[in-house]
Parts: C-alpha cells; structure tokens; sequence
C-alpha cells in the first residue's frame, strides 16, 4: 500500500485490499474527500474504484478538458465513448468531429425565432408525409467518408423518413431533409463552418443558417454532397427553399 501520511501527502492514485478499507473506513474516505483516487482489490484483483465526489457540469468540464489532451495528443473521443457518457448525463450535448460540445439555454429572440419558423414550417407540412421538430431533438449526422457519425440538435429540422428511420429504442436515425441552424454570438463560427460541413456530406438536402442580430437567413441546398445553391434573404424579403419548391415565409414573421 502507498504511503499516505498527513496533508502533504501528493494527489495520487492507491490501491488498496478490501481488509484494509474495513479497517480504515474512514482515514480512506479522508484520502478521497482530498481529491485522492483509491483503488480496492479484492483477492488482488482491483473491483471498485472511489473517487471524490463531483456534479454532472463538473464531470462533463473534466472530460472536455481530457478530450482536449486527446486531440492535442492525436487521438479522438469515440462515438462510443460520447454515447456512453451522454446516456449518463442530464446536460445538452452535441459530439462533432471527436469533440463534445456543451450547449447553452438559447435567449428569448432565438426561442421566438424559432418558435416563427416552427409554427410555418408545422402550418406548410400539414396533410403532407414529412414531420418538422424542434430541440432538443437528437440526430445521428453520418457522414461520408467517415467513421463516426457526429451527433447534433438542430434548432429546427424537417424528416421525411422518421417511420422507417425510428429504432427500437424510440431514437431517430434518419437524415433530415432540411435543418435549421439559429445564430447567436458563441455558435456562429461553429454553426457556419463545422455543422454545415456535416449537414452537407451526410446528405442533407437544404440548410437554413438564420442570423437574428443582422436579420437575415442563408439557404444552402446540397446536392451529390455539395454545395448546388446559396442565397440570402433578408427581413424584408420572402424566403424560398429550394427542396421544397411551395414552401415560403415572408422574412417579417420569421424575425421579431
């Protein structure tokens, strides 16, 4: 067994027996309480593990800050190691080219953005076979090329194949046909560069990036996993999807 004496003992790892916790419950939970990892065996096998105790937000900035060693180090947190952690976790959590991503609560003009956008898009579809949704609303992004997939929440997206594309587990596995991306400050250079790179070779037709602060939306149509169209409307202009060829809203309901 390591030492362990006093307060100047360095913040390392002990492996201990099962014999030795019994009799030293509470100098051991001491160790721990003061950031050190104990490892018990148990017929000098290790089987339990204590470590101090720490919340979902502390865990998740733990881990980011691992995942950055991984990256500098050239190496990448699995898709497994996202899910497994993700399944565990309360937060919002987006995973996108071998980072995880904490999402922030979106302010009152993206929720009011959306919510415009939301009640067009749900009026349009109606009496048609496509469904629109709104985050958090989980999509498995595939991309070509690639191994892992990239796991975002659109702030908006239109399905087409949500019946056949539905696992066991109630997840949606599909690819959206169109998603909807609303910009703010902290997500911009994120939402323009790495989540549209994604939308488009994962086989997205149509990406709606809307800007709230210069009242705009960008419409990127996609075609053989390339950018085939792109233009910008502004507030005072009716904005027209190329997918949906029927599908407009005038830019003064979208924008508060």
């Amino acid at each position: 067994m390591d030492d362990m004496k006093g307060g100047n003992t360095p913040k390392t790892n002990h492996t201990i027996t099962a014999t030795e916790l019994k009799s030293n419950l509470g100098m051991y939970l001491d160790n721990v309480i003061n950031d050190h990892e104990i490892v018990i065996t148990k017929n000098g096998k290790k089987v339990v593990r204590l470590t101090p105790y720490i919340t979902d937000a502390d865990r998740y900035f733990l881990m980011k800050e691992e995942a950055l060693d991984y990256q500098y180090g050239g190496k990448k947190v699995s898709y497994e190691e996202f899910m497994e952690i993700y399944e565990k976790s309360d937060l919002r959590l987006e995973f996108i080219n071998g980072e995880i991503v904490l999402l922030s609560s979106p302010n009152p003009i993206h929720q009011e953005v959306s919510g415009n956008l939301f009640s067009e898009f749900r009026d349009y579809l109606k009496g048609k076979p496509c469904k629109v949704f709104y985050a958090p609303f989980d999509v498995h992004f595939r991309k070509e090329g690639f191994k892992d997939p990239d796991v975002l929440q659109p702030d908006l997206l239109i399905a087409c194949d949500v019946a056949e594309a539905t696992d066991e587990k109630g997840r949606y596995m599909g690819t959206p046909v169109l998603v909807v991306e609303i910009l703010s400050p902290s997500t911009r250079s994120k939402d323009m560069v790495d989540k549209l790179n994604t939308f488009m070779i994962s086989g997205v037709k149509e990406c709606w990036l809307v800007d709230p602060d210069q009242e705009t939306i960008l419409i990127y149509g996609f075609k053989d996993l390339n950018i085939d169209h792109f233009k910008t409307y502004r507030k005072q202009e009716t904005v027209r999807s190329p997918w949906f060829p029927d599908l407009e809203i005038a830019g003064t309901v979208v924008f508060p």
